[in-house]
This record gives C-alpha cells, structure tokens and sequence, in this order.
C-alpha cells in the first residue's frame, strides 16, 4: 500500500512516540527538530528539576524504566536519558533532522473559501482529504538555507512550554527599561549549561517572577547556590495548590482524583443518562475529597503562615492543572531564609529592583526572572502562514485551541497537534494520542462531520467552566487531569480496542490506570 508523506515537527516526548507509532503502521515519517538531541522541554532544564510524578507514572507504555534508575521521581538527567534510550530501542534517531527548524507551514490545493463551508473534516472526513491538498512546510537550517518540503499531513508537536516565553507587559516606565539590573526569561536560563547558570546567580540578589514549575525550580537552584546569605524572592501572583507528594493522610491522591470512581462524581462530556444521575448523586463527594486533601496540605505545608492559601479549592486546581510539585525541600528553604514568597497580583519595576503591589519600598534586585510560562497557543498560530488559519487555530478570549480528541482542529485538513493539552502524565497521554492518530492515518476509522466534532469540543468546554469555579479567572487551558481514563476510553473506542484495560470490576473502578495498562 502506497504510504503518504508525513512529518512531525518536535523529536519531544509527543514527536518521538508518534514517529514509533508511525512506523508500526508502515509509514516512513520525517521528524524536524530544531534542537541538536531530543528530549523537548527536557534537554534544556534547571539544575534542580525532576519529574513531578512517579516514574512509573511516566513512562512510554511499551517501554519501562531501566531497573538502575532506582528514585521514584527521577531528576532531568534521568529522564533525558530514558527519553534518549527509547528512541535508540526503536530506531527513531535516523527518522530525526536535527537543527532543522520549521518556520512556516502553507495548505496548498484547495481554495480557503471552499474549505470554510466543508461538512467533513478535509472535505472527505479521511486523512489525507482525497489527496487534493498538501502542505508546503518550510524548514530553516541552522546557518544554512531554506528548504520547503512537501507533505501530504503534517503533526505538530512543538510542546507548550518552551520556545515562546511569555513575557509580562507594563505600562510607560515601569517596565525593565527603568531597571538597572538584568531581566531574563526561564528559557534563557535553562539553556545555559550548569556551569554558567550557576556563575549567573551566584552572589546576586534575584526576584523570580511567578510560581509555575520552572519558577519553583529556579528558586530552588538560587536557594542552593547563594544560601540565606542572599536569598531569592519570589513576586506570586497566582497561589496554587503546589504539593510535595501525590498523597494525604497516607493515602494517594490517585484514589480521590485519578480512577474510574473519581470520574464517576463528575459530569463528563458525552455521558449517558445512566452516568449522569450516578454523577448528580456522588458530587458532594466532590467536596469533602477536596477538604480532605485541603486539610493535609494545610497541615503539612506552611502555606498559610506565609500567605500562599489559594483562592480556589484543590478539586477546582486539579481541574485545570493549576498545580504543580515542589522541588525537594523547597519549604524548608523558605522557613530558614533562602527563599522569601511575596503574594502580589501587581508589580512594576524600578530604578533598584522591583515594587510589589501596596509595597513603598522596592525588593532590590541584580537579576530578575520571569517563570511566566510560554505562549504555546501563539507559537501554533505563528506557524501558519495563512492569516485564516493563524485565525481560527486558537480562540484568541480564552487562549485555547479548539481540538477534537485533544489532537484534530474541525477546520485545518491533514494536520493534527500532539501535546498541546494538560494531564496528569503527559508522556503517556500524548503517547495514546500518538497511536490514536497512527490508527486514523492507517484507515482505522475515519471522523466525523465537522458539525459534531464541534459539538464535542464544545461539551468538553461546557465540562471545563461548569467545574473550574474560582480557578478559571486565574488559568486558561485544555487539561484533562480529572477525566483522563475517560478520555482515553474516546480514544480506544475509535481504535476498536476494548477500553477497559483492568481484569476485575472492583479493580477497574478503583485502581487508577497508567501506561502499563496501555500497553499492546
């Protein structure tokens, strides 16, 4: 059977486990990754960062952790190498042009016109849309020229967190132009080797901006290098439910919020009648979980003497993934002095430092960096050249992209986006949307008409805001956490594979599901 051409553009996690997907379907895909190694957001890390989640909660489904690797969250050189090492097993890296950085994609063949009034996705609701239309993807090499290359689909795995910083805005002269010190991105920092990022902090006074993962993992790094001698602050404008451990009261979080009964007490998109009264009768269930685990954390974390008490419940930062894990110890360098939290929703700079909100005198400054995240929804829009595509590939109010299955835009034919969505371990989540697509591409089954990919992206929307209370104002994005066996189950139905992966009622309602419960 005569194979189409396909290429993916990012050897990260997503890229690598659709190339192997790929080629156990018989296609012969073509990678483009702009870095010099794979790895995506892990090849270029803070000294301090480590998995957030067990190991063998990351993990490719067909491809376990070395038995030498003995940490349950392992730290990023570990987790580099497990990525590198899965893709020698399966000879992806001849698959892979490294420093080649895709920097425009054009739909060739069909006028935009005709496409905007199609009822089925690429006018034949197949993959490759009839063969009418290809893309024109244009590859820049590193100090060399560009190359357009022709393919008849085209996936998208340029991850959202990295590439793309997303960068604070000020007003008149109370920017970082007012500043005499430096201001740097996360990113710029993590792609220093040790030795100069090290060198960077050391006996300076830094503010971090922000409290996501990698601003925790900064701080983390600064606390260890400079001591209370001087310690870093930290400028919060989001509390979160950030956590040490997946448990409370000696008890996973994975039976509250992570298994087939979890699931049960919500309302899930394109539930039956059966499930929705089943959901109706369990939700106060929902709230004593969430003051359950919000009892622990308040317990065990100082979080409240130091005034980082979110404003939203644990359920709704679940929701969300308005969550993130702390470094080891990280509110041990708190209590004794190396690293100093201050909630403030504001802040501007000035001549010596930075001025949180109600604050008079500035936190004095050499370095301030922004952990403020990426403009992933942005770097997709970025790569089409077409204005309409640019236009319709993400909602410009809430800054989502509207994805059926988390991976196919209704409106952009022979494309498809891996790893753009949040859940609780995103290796294996953009794995099974890896083999989801593979199957698709392979003729496993065709989509449905726009209209109803539609309506479904629409009640996976309706499902967010009904559940994300006060968090929404604070964070916008596409997170399955809450419903990810659920999810998964769209998924295997459309392949024509039994969802249920357990042996045992019991145990398939109550066990939480995990990569090996995937695996074929």
């Amino acid at each position: 059977m005569d194979k189409k051409r396909v290429c993916i553009v990012g050897a990260g996690v997503s890229g690598l486990a659709a190339c192997k997907h790929l080629l156990d379907r018989g296609f012969q895909p073509e990678v483009f990754e702009a870095d010099r190694i794979v790895g995506g957001v892990w090849a270029h890390t803070p000294a301090s960062t480590r998995l957030q989640a067990p190991k063998h909660e990351y993990q490719f489904s067909d491809f376990p952790w070395p038995e030498t690797v003995t940490e349950i969250c392992p730290d990023h050189t570990q987790v580099l190498e497990y990525i590198e090492s899965y893709a020698r097993r399966f000879d992806l890296l001849r698959h892979v042009r490294f420093g080649a950085r895709v920097v425009a994609v054009e739909y060739v063949g069909v006028d935009e016109e005709e496409m905007e009034v199609w009822e089925l996705w690429g006018g034949t609701s197949s993959a490759f849309g009839g063969g009418r239309g290809v893309w024109h993807v244009t590859v820049q090499h590193h100090d060399g020229p560009l190359e357009v290359h022709i393919m008849n689909f085209v996936i998208l795995c340029i991850g959202r967190s990295s590439g793309l910083p997303n960068i604070p805005t000020f007003p008149k002269n109370e920017g970082p132009e007012t500043f005499n010190g430096k201001v740097i991105h996360s990113m710029d920092y993590s792609n220093m080797d040790s030795t100069a990022a090290a060198e960077l902090i050391k006996g300076k006074r830094i503010v971090i901006i922000g409290y996501l993962k990698s601003a925790l993992d900064l701080a983390s790094d600064c606390a260890n290098i400079n001591g209370p001698e001087h310690p870093c602050t930290m400028i919060i404008r989001t509390k979160r439910w950030n956590i040490a451990q997946l448990e409370a009261w000696g008890i996973s979080l994975k039976y509250f919020y992570f298994n087939r009964f979890s699931e049960l007490l919500l309302h899930k998109p394109g539930e039956g009648l059966g499930l929705s009264i089943i959901a109706t009768m369990l939700s106060p269930l929902r709230w004593i979980f969430s003051k359950f685990v919000e009892s622990y954390l308040m317990k065990t974390i100082p979080m409240k003497r130091h005034g980082m008490v979110p404003e939203y419940s644990f359920f709704e930062g679940i929701i969300v993934g308005l969550l993130d894990g702390l470094p080891e110890n990280f509110y041990d360098k708190v209590e004794d002095g190396r690293i100093i939290l201050k909630p403030s929703k504001t802040f501007k700079f000035c001549k010596n430092g930075v001025l949180a909100e109600g604050e008079t005198k500035p936190i004095e400054a050499d370095l301030v960096i922004y952990g403020t995240g990426y403009n992933g929804d942005q770097k997709i829009r970025d790569i089409f050249v077409s204005p309409w595509f640019k236009n319709i590939a993400a909602r410009t109010e809430d800054a989502i992209i509207p994805l059926y299955r988390e991976c196919i835009h209704p409106q952009i034919p022979q494309l498809a986006i891996i790893g753009y969505s949040d859940s609780i371990s995103n290796l294996y989540t953009s794995e099974m949307k890896a083999r989801w697509l593979a199957c698709f591409l392979d003729d496993g089954f065709i989509l449905p008409s726009r209209k109803d990919m539609e309506k479904n992206i629409s009640e996976w929307d309706k499902f967010f805001k009904k559940y994300s209370g006060n968090s929404s104002r604070y964070y916008r994005r596409s997170c399955i956490n809450s419903v990810h066996t659920w999810y998964n189950d769209q998924l295997c139905k459309d392949m024509g594979c039994n969802p249920r992966r357990k042996k045992g009622f019991f145990t398939d309602l109550f066990m939480p599901y995990g990569p090996s419960d995937y695996a074929t």
